[in-house]
């Protein structure tokens, strides 16, 4: 990776903010105290006025947003993904959610590779909190480009959604061909044996994982389920009845995230594939460079490897 040029998730969001921002007077950003971080600050290449620092106040900041976005303006909020979603998940769920109001909750930092300021600042469930909301559409892009293709695709969504955004850096590895949509998983690679399903920055290691697996002879195919919310059931239900197994890779807890959406899609499937998560077990996360985490937790390269060829 490293002789290929990288970027982060978060440095695609703020290009997607200013494209927004040209396009659209109605779009504001709001962050707090890290507009710099997250790269929300961005907005004022556009305009100055359009930007508003909330100090390191969460809440507040959502609160506020509901009632911008009830004045008719599209709002995107940016913290790190575990203090947005859980110091004003009161705020979400009650100003957000259930009135339906355009506001865009956006997580940087989000996961494991937030890395070694530990578990405090990882977020490992932000999914699963947000998932569970009505009304919530749930983003999770694998790279710098996707994040921006998923922020201009956000503005058409009136209503609610989390965008999880990672500081991992990667190339821009996910081809344009399928197109990115909300809603519409990505088929990567076709196979017959297994199928590995993942979302963020990991599926860099997924793609990485089905090279070394189809030189083992085991015929790999790989879908990027960058929507998480809403999920694309019929897509699942194909793959559960093309292969005889699939395995989920994701960044986040294996409870309530991208593994257990798939698995609630295959439980309720008179027969189908069985059903391998791999991610963070039911733990906090710990101090560490991104890389070593990834591999402490089998999501890099040769975890998924090991994962799948344990498989019996």
């Amino acid at each position: 990776m490293s002789a290929l040029k990288t970027r982060e998730a978060r440095d695609g969001y703020g290009e997607g903010l200013v494209k927004l921002a040209k396009a659209h007077k109605d779009v504001i950003a709001m962050d707090c105290d890290l507009g710099r971080s997250t790269r929300s600050f961005r907005i004022t290449e556009v305009d100055k006025n359009r930007f508003f620092d909330m100090g390191i106040a969460e809440q507040d900041m959502l609160s506020t947003a509901a009632g911008m976005a009830k004045m008719g303006k599209t709002v995107f909020v940016n913290s790190f993904g575990v203090f947005v979603t859980g110091r004003a998940f009161d705020q979400i769920r009650q100003q957000v959610s259930l009135p339906k109001a355009n506001v865009k909750v956006c997580g940087s930092s989000s996961g494991l590779t937030q890395g070694a300021d530990g578990a405090t600042h990882q977020s490992v469930v932000d999914v699963a909190l947000m998932r569970n909301l009505p009304n919530m559409t749930v983003v999770v892009p694998a790279d710098a480009k996707q994040a921006e293709e998923a922020v201009i695709a956000l503005y058409d969504v009136k209503g609610p959604a989390y965008l999880r955004l990672s500081k991992h850096p990667t190339p821009d590895y996910i081809p344009e061909t399928p197109a990115f949509k909300i809603g519409k998983a990505q088929v990567l690679r076709t196979g017959s044996d297994i199928c590995l399903c993942g979302c963020g920055p990991v599926m860099y290691n997924v793609l990485a994982a089905a090279d070394v697996l189809e030189k083992a002879g085991i015929k790999t195919g790989v879908v990027n389920f960058h929507t998480i919310k809403p999920l694309d059931v019929e897509t699942v239900k194909s793959l559960a009845g093309k292969y005889k197994r699939i395995v989920s890779i994701e960044e986040h807890s294996i409870l309530g995230g991208l593994g257990s959406a798939l698995a609630e899609v295959i439980a309720g499937l008179e027969k189908g594939a069985t059903l391998l998560r791999l991610g963070v077990p039911d733990t906090f996360g710990e101090s560490g460079s991104g890389e070593e985490l990834l591999a402490k937790y089998g999501l890099d390269t040769d975890g998924i490897v090991k994962s799948v060829k344990n498989l019996k």
